[in-house]
């Protein structure tokens, strides 16, 4: 049985090497749970005890300022523009501020959705060149504009970011105009809709961003690293978008970049700028922080894709265009954004053991004699690693049942096994494609709109 031992060793081999990396993960993933409960136990001791909690309406009103713009870039976007800008201006309200819409030349329907929604406060900026570019070009085009309206209105306080598809909060603009001369860039969390017809691919962003911005971006703050913007739910002062396109030519959003919403928080930090994450609720008695809601991918090919635009942006390329600097907090954070391409390779080699093993099971319970025992050290390991990933499991369902309720926490176990699966596909999908040299236009994916803007 030469066949059964060369398989029992080569499990052994890749379940010790996955082994070895889960755990420096989960010890990573460990620090970073600490870290969160200790800052959440210190502001409850010294922050809460004296000082009411903070709600939007009840932060305290800048002086004069200017008016707000809001970039939305979109590329074949005919099929949700419209509803979203409606819907937009109908929960912002009146205020100061404008919606500067992005379109391209050879994409008329999207333009005459623009048009029809037929509002003074939408400006709609064509794109002088056929689409799609990127979304960052798109986004430098706005900033053009921006830069005209600017002339006639006077000089605006801070841009907000959204995307076509995105439902706005009507507090959010309260929240940047009062507190935007705190931090040259502020974040609001991202909270994904669910989709009743795609519980698991779609279903998993919801879980996937209740943890991170309910603990990571809380902890990326309390360790000094900067605030990756989501290029949804946030807004940039003006002087410190201004300062990002001396920086680059003129340009403020990378052109060349996968990842251009990303890399503007980490390069306001590196600037020495104040970039924050902001989760309140609305008035006294919400539970909910405001929030900027949508849709996600809802279908494995969009949700791959997607997820390799993300990989490929920061862990591949953002190594290459935004480097290591900064202190010890910023970089064990660039550290974990970073992880995800190994990761992939260890999930590969975790699951390619347990696929061997199982083979080995199977023989022996037909009776042939091959062994299946593993070594002291490696059960070592791996009840380790059990008690580890428990805990990690434990942790993701608290934090999606706190956003979405308990069944959605329990749902979101088994959709781990989804995650990882989209996971491993978008690391191949965004090795291939910066092997090719990155991507060079637009890869989004079809959006849509929920009819009931109550959900």
């Amino acid at each position: 049985m030469n066949w059964a031992i060369a398989i029992g060793t080569l499990a052994e081999e890749l379940a010790l090497f996955a082994g070895t990396g889960f755990l420096l993960f989960a010890l990573d993933d460990l620090a970073v749970d600490l870290v969160y409960v200790v800052r959440r136990m210190w502001r409850g001791a010294t922050i809460y005890s004296r000082f009411p909690r903070a709600f939007a309406t009840t932060l305290a009103a800048p002086g004069p300022s200017g008016w707000l713009a809001v970039f939305i870039p979109a590329w074949d976007e005919s099929a949700v523009i419209a509803p979203m800008l409606r819907a937009t201006l109908a929960r912002f309200g009146e205020g100061r501020y404008r919606l500067l819409v992005g379109h391209y030349r050879n994409d008329p329907a999207t333009a005459a959705a623009i048009r029809s929604v037929g509002d003074p406060r939408v400006l709609a900026v064509e794109v002088d060149r056929d689409g799609p570019t990127t979304k960052a070009d798109c986004l430098n085009h706005l900033y053009r504009a921006l830069q005209a309206e600017e002339a006639a209105h006077g000089r605006a306080r801070a841009i907000v970011l959204h995307d076509a598809e995105d439902v706005v909060h009507p507090a959010e603009l309260t929240i940047f105009d009062r507190l935007i001369h705190r931090a040259a860039a502020i974040q609001l969390p991202v909270v994904p809709l669910p989709d009743p017809h795609s519980k698991w691919i779609a279903g998993h962003y919801g879980d996937e961003f209740a943890e991170s911005h309910g603990k990571e971006l809380v902890v990326r703050e309390a360790v000094g690293a900067a605030i990756p913007l989501a290029g949804v739910g946030c807004a940039i002062e003006r002087g410190a978008l201004e300062r990002l396109a001396e920086a680059n030519g003129g340009l403020p959003f990378a052109p060349d970049s996968m990842t251009e919403d990303y890399e503007i928080g980490l390069r306001l930090g590196a600037m020495g700028l104040r970039t924050m994450f902001v989760r309140i609720p609305a008035v006294p008695g919400d539970r909910a922080a405001v929030s900027s809601r949508g849709h996600f991918p809802a279908t494995l090919d969009a949700a791959v894709r997607q997820k390799a635009r993300w990989i490929g942006g920061i862990a591949l390329s953002g190594w290459d265009r935004l480097g290591w600097s900064g202190g010890v907090g910023e970089r064990w954070m660039r550290l974990r954004d970073r992880r995800g391409p190994l990761a992939a390779v260890l999930m590969v080699a975790g699951y390619a053991a347990v696929l061997l093993w199982a083979q080995l099971g199977f023989a022996a319970a037909l009776g042939a004699p091959v062994p299946v025992a593993v070594g002291p050290k490696l059960a070592l390991l791996l009840k380790v690693n059990a008690l580890l990933l428990a805990w990690r499991i434990l942790v993701r369902a608290l934090f999606t049942a706190a956003a979405y309720g308990v069944w959605q926490g329990l749902l979101s176990i088994p959709r781990m096994l989804v995650a990882n699966l989209i996971a491993i596909l978008a690391v191949r999908r965004a090795l291939a494609l910066h092997d090719a040299g990155g991507l060079r236009q637009w890869d989004k994916t079809s959006h849509i709109f929920p009819k009931e803007l109550g959900v």
